[in-house]
């Protein structure tokens, strides 16, 4: 019996999102790294969860850090399920702030109308 794991969506990791893991160090960035294969396979707010209509978040804990990543979902002309990664952060609080949940809407209306 073949075991295999349906990805449930592809991810698209744009620049700043990219230049924020490249920045960690090597652990945490194999534990994000991890993290977002495991998101496309299982359903996990802990690990993918919604902030607002528009935004939604990769969680990662590790060595009492809690790293986000802000992302949105790509469903356009028929093409394969997408969520691109607009940036990251260490988040320092229980909330996420909200000068990056407007970083992420700003970059999703740069990436829709460059399309």
């Amino acid at each position: 019996m073949t075991n295999f794991k349906l990805v449930r969506f592809s991810i698209e990791v744009l620049e700043e999102a990219e230049e924020f893991i490249d920045g960690l160090q090597e652990k945490s960035r194999r534990k994000v790294l991890y993290n977002l294969k495991k998101s496309q396979q299982i359903l996990d707010p802990v690990l993918f969860k919604k902030i607002n209509d528009r935004i939604w978040e990769f969680r990662t804990y590790h060595n009492r850090q809690y790293i986000r990543l802000l992302a949105f979902w790509d469903k356009r002309g028929g093409k394969e399920i997408l969520v691109i990664c607009t940036h990251g952060f260490i988040k320092k609080s229980k909330r996420t702030p909200r000068h990056q949940i407007a970083r992420a809407e700003e970059i999703r209306l740069q990436y829709l109308n460059e399309e």
